[in-house]
Parts: structure tokens; C-alpha cells; sequence
């Protein structure tokens, strides 16, 4: 009776004190069958599509407009997928599909599953900072990064498809939209969100794994890019549907 509750009724604001995202690069075959027939791979050269994890710390999330201290603290993790929607007016939107959403509080989880189509599960999120490192894991989720804080001049992860890092930049995220869709409905749930001053940095990555990924059987799929934005004020908009022809 409430569903309708779970397409972003309102606009929702926070605080970005760190995002780091990782992009991996996986031959286009391999991620159609995770994607909508509404949607189309984001792709690079016609032949690479992307799979992101994005680790996000924000502060004071909260409905826009409401003081914040009525906001909450919360460390939120995506693995999305970079799309393409032509939507009714025959725009070309660049944006992300979400395969799997985490938090490392139960509030969040709540909330979240009640006003998003995300199916936020919770898990715990254990960070170390040390000299010259950061590592982010997680024994539930089973996922782990270590990343080198003190490198100056980082060049693109090994075997990456970009060229430079203003290629790679391209396909940093978040974009601008975040697609769902009502199969049944053919309906297209369009998220769109505002940034400010958005200038990721690039990051050199030491180490990583992740289960989840392992779980999606892509092959090999390899690290494209890995940046790391700070200090940044977002709000989604709220969410608007349309009939998918």
C-alpha cells in the first residue's frame, strides 16, 4: 500500500566528508545481463562497461530543508553500475543503476529501505589509518582496501583502459542520475543529484578485495581508475517517474 513511498518522495540532503570510489573496467557482454532493458552501458571505446564502489562517509543526512541536527551520521557503500537512459524527451541521461547498497547502521537500513528501491543491508565497517595508509574492511561483507595516502605522483592502476587521468575522470561518480525500474510498470525512477565543487583526486591503491564483486563471475574485471573527493555538500532531488516507450 505504501510503495509509492520508496520512489524518493522528497529531496534529501547531506554532507560528503570523504567519498572514495573505485571504478573497474569489464568487457561490455559480460554486464548486460545486470542492467535493465531500460537502460544502456556506459561505455568506453565501445567496448569497456564499468562497475563502481563508491565508500561514502556523510554527515548530517536528513530530509532538505530540516535543521541538522535533526541529520544523522552514516557510512554508506554503492556498487553501481554506469548507465546511459534516453528518457521521453529524447535526452541522453548518464547515470548509475545500483546493484547493492550497505550501511553501517540499522537506522540507516530502516530509513533507507522505506524511502529508496536500494535494499540497504547493514554491515560493519572497521577503518585503520596509519603513517603513510588507510585500509577499509569489513568481516561481514567481507571486502578489504588499503590505500597509499602519502603517494605524489600515482599513475593509473596497471592495465587500466584509460590513457590519462582526464579520461579516467570521466567516469569517476557519482553522475548526475541514479535509474530504477518497475519492470511490471515499465517505469523509470530518475534520481538526479546536485554537487558542488566537485574535483575528485586520484589515488593510488594498494590492495583491494571484494566479495560481492568476486560474486557478480565477471572474469577479470580490472581496476580503471580510483579517486577520492572530500569535504563536499550533495542533495538528491526528489524523485520524478516516467513510462519507459
Amino acid at each position: 500500500m505504501l510503495s509509492f513511498l520508496k520512489n524518493h518522495p522528497f529531496s534529501v540532503e547531506a554532507f560528503f566528508e570523504s567519498s572514495l570510489v573505485l571504478t573497474f573496467a569489464v568487457p561490455k557482454e559480460e554486464l548486460k545481463t545486470y542492467i535493465p532493458e531500460c537502460l544502456q552501458l556506459d561505455t568506453f571505446n565501445d567496448k569497456w562497461a564499468f562497475v563502481a564502489i563508491a565508500m561514502v562517509q556523510t554527515k548530517d543526512l536528513r530530509p532538505k530543508g530540516f535543521p541538522k541536527l535533526m541529520g544523522n551520521d552514516f557510512f554508506l557503500i554503492g556498487y553501481r553500475v554506469f548507465v546511459r537512459y534516453i528518457n521521453n524527451d529524447g535526452k541522453n541521461l548518464r547515470g548509475l543503476y545500483i546493484l547493492k547498497s550497505e550501511t553501517d547502521k540499522k537506522k540507516m537500513e530502516f530509513m533507507g529501505n522505506i524511502f529508496t528501491h536500494y535494499n540497504y543491508t547493514t554491515t560493519d565497517i572497521l577503518q585503520k589509518e596509519e603513517i603513510n595508509s588507510i585500509e577499509i574492511s569489513s568481516i561481514k561483507s567481507k571486502f578489504k582496501i588499503r590505500i597509499d595516502k602519502a603517494a605524489v605522483e600515482i599513475p593509473l592502476p596497471e592495465h587500466s583502459p584509460f590513457t590519462d587521468w582526464k579520461e579516467a575522470r570521466r567516469f569517476a561518480g557519482p553522475l548526475p542520475f541514479t535509474f530504477t525500474y518497475n519492470a511490471i510498470k515499465k517505469e523509470v525512477l530518475i534520481i538526479e543529484g546536485v554537487r558542488q565543487n566537485w574535483i575528485p583526486s586520484a589515488i593510488k591503491v594498494i590492495d583491494y578485495d571484494f566479495e560481492f564483486l568476486n560474486s557478480l563471475k565477471l572474469g577479470n574485471p580490472v581496476l580503471a581508475n580510483a579517486f577520492i573527493i572530500k569535504n563536499i555538500p550533495y542533495y538528491w532531488k526528489k524523485g520524478r517517474i516516467e513510462l519507459w516507450k
